[in-house]
């Protein structure tokens, strides 16, 4: 496959692993980028810039190939805005391949970043934060649905309209997220102006991926309704998978419960534990819409492999057709 992602980030296929917390580590990272795609390494996995490096050198003795970094400006209790600093600064002396924003954008660290040949991308919700991301000049947008697990933006814009509304809005290349999981998806994605698709739902059924096994049958059992909008009245609207945790929190805001009551029940110690356990009622576990399209377990390479394959048997076969 050959689209601007491919040739941006020097990738053989556009499919980019997105921000895990906890979850994209250096196994799974460096599993994705030798399948052909782009692997992810999430700094607010990591308590400082320099446990942060060792995980990038971590990563680059498991794989040659491009490696990517997601880092997360969002309110945090963890985390400073010098540790934020330190992670670009990182980034940037270690050279990695790109970076995927989320969150407030990292205008400060863009000269930095560029400068040592670092390419920065923003996910987004809306055309209008897209426009914004090309005009501070980075150098590709990620369109990201309603659909997506994790913090989408409350303007509850599907990735169907979403994805074209900004393809057609800006110059610099698009990449969609929300909803992706298959080869359906990323012909679908490649058909509505998309030049890559970013997946997180689907890369935690993958045997590179250290979850309890239990979360791989959630998984899989799990419907695409079984998933809900948290947190929507305190202006921080995260989708997560439907459980006690998820209801009570839910029970909580519509008693006009503030942030400072919810913030405990959100703790990220809470996912952790339950990605190790496969305990999944009390934790916010931040998995989008897709899950309806997850199957099975399979390597990072089995899954690529059916992607790129069933992408291009769909766009061959509707091509047929006129």
């Amino acid at each position: 496959m050959k689209t601007r992602i491919t040739e941006l980030f020097g990738i053989e296929y556009p499919i980019i692993c997105g921000g895990m917390l906890w979850l994209a580590t250096p196994e799974l990272c460096a599993a994705i980028s030798n399948a052909g795609g782009l692997g992810n390494i999430t700094a607010c996995n990591y308590n400082s810039g320099e446990e942060f490096r060792a995980a990038i050198h971590k990563t680059r003795e498991l794989t040659g190939k491009p490696i990517g970094v997601n880092i997360t400006l969002l309110p945090s209790m963890r985390f400073t805005e010098e540790i934020y600093d330190d992670f670009f600064r990182v980034c940037a002396e270690e050279k990695v391949t790109a970076i995927e924003v989320s969150g407030k954008p990292a205008v400060k660290y863009l000269d930095m970043c560029h400068k040592a040949g670092v390419k920065v991308m923003h996910k987004v919700g809306a055309v209008r934060h897209a426009l914004n991301i090309e005009r501070y000049g980075y150098d590709a947008v990620i369109a990201a649905g309603i659909e997506e697990g994790g913090h989408p933006l409350n303007d509850d814009v599907t990735t169907m309209v979403l994805l074209p509304r900004i393809a057609e809005s800006v110059k610099i290349p698009v990449i969609a997220t929300g909803g992706m999981a298959d080869g359906r998806s990323l012909a679908a994605a490649l058909s509505l102006g998309a030049e890559g698709v970013l997946m997180a739902t689907r890369f935690i059924a993958t045997r590179e991926c250290t979850v309890h096994p239990r979360i791989w049958e959630e998984l899989i059992k799990r419907e695409e309704h079984e998933t809900t909008l948290i947190c929507k009245s305190v202006g921080l609207q995260g989708r997560a998978l439907k459980n006690d945790l998820t209801r009570q929190i839910l029970d909580l805001e519509a008693k006009g419960a503030k942030i400072e009551e919810l913030i405990p029940l959100l703790a990220g110690q809470r996912s952790f534990d339950a990605w190790q356990t496969g305990e999944v009622e009390n934790a916010p576990l931040m998995v989008g819409q897709s899950i309806g399209l997850v199957k099975e377990v399979t390597t990072c390479g089995e899954l690529i492999q059916a992607m790129v394959g069933d992408a291009r048997a769909i766009l061959a076969r509707n091509l047929a057709r006129f």
